[in-house]
């Protein structure tokens, strides 16, 4: 099914999305939220798609990398792949995921774009959803380029590209909301724990995810 069958089959208008999109980036923040340096808490989401089902899973987990919660949901897609549209599509069951936690982290690391991402990314529409300071962390770019270690859309810096280790695929680190690039970027690299080429949190979001999955036997 081409793009134009898939918006006539579910009543999708992207220039009135595209316009939403836009109207709520005007309301992000790129000012750090609290005083990340007293941060004890970091949380990240790992969605998997299973047929026509979503499963986000999200973890909580202390300077020490224990888990001090999680919480997941198995929804229903309601929404197709649309290309800058993950959004509708992921971010509802995301929220609701997160939600469910009793323990709420202070910065929660999202695998997508945050400002990098031409209107709104999908670490940005969570942070604007619940108020939560988000990081990006995208393994593409999506209408940006790179110069030197910065990420630009136009003239305007909009993150950094982080390599974790030798040989690996560059990250490409951006705040999605209440969180400055220079600070997205720190912890980012300071949270990465090799062997694993993502910042812990997001490898135990992962690891947590795939484990609900066997549970289920999806």
């Amino acid at each position: 099914m081409d793009q134009e069958e898939l918006l006539k089959k579910y009543g999708i208008d992207l220039e009135v999305l595209e316009k939403e999109q836009m109207k709520l980036a005007k309301n992000l923040k790129l000012k750090d939220k609290i005083d990340f340096s007293l941060v004890e808490t970091y949380g990240a989401i790992d969605n998997i798609f299973i047929g026509n089902k979503m499963l986000s899973c999200v973890i909580v987990c202390d300077k020490n990398f224990e888990i001090l919660d999680r919480a997941y949901v198995l929804d229903k897609v309601k929404f197709p792949y649309l290309a800058g549209f993950r959004n509708y599509r992921e971010l509802e069951s995301m929220i609701k995921a997160f939600e469910k936690l009793n323990e709420k982290p202070d910065v929660l690391f999202i695998q997508g774009h945050g400002i990098s991402h031409p209107r709104l990314g999908l670490a940005s529409h969570f942070s604007l959803s619940t108020g939560v300071p988000t990081i990006g962390v995208s393994n593409s770019l999506a209408d940006a380029e790179v110069k030197k270690d910065d990420v630009l859309i136009g003239d305007k810096k909009v993150g950094k590209v982080l390599i974790s280790k030798e040989g690996s695929n560059p990250m490409y680190i951006s705040p999605g909301n209440l969180i400055t690039i220079d600070n997205s970027y720190k912890f980012a690299k300071d949270l990465i724990r090799l062997p694993h080429k993502r910042p812990e949190p997001i490898h135990l979001a992962s690891k947590y995810a795939k484990k609900v999955k066997k549970e289920l036997a999806l």
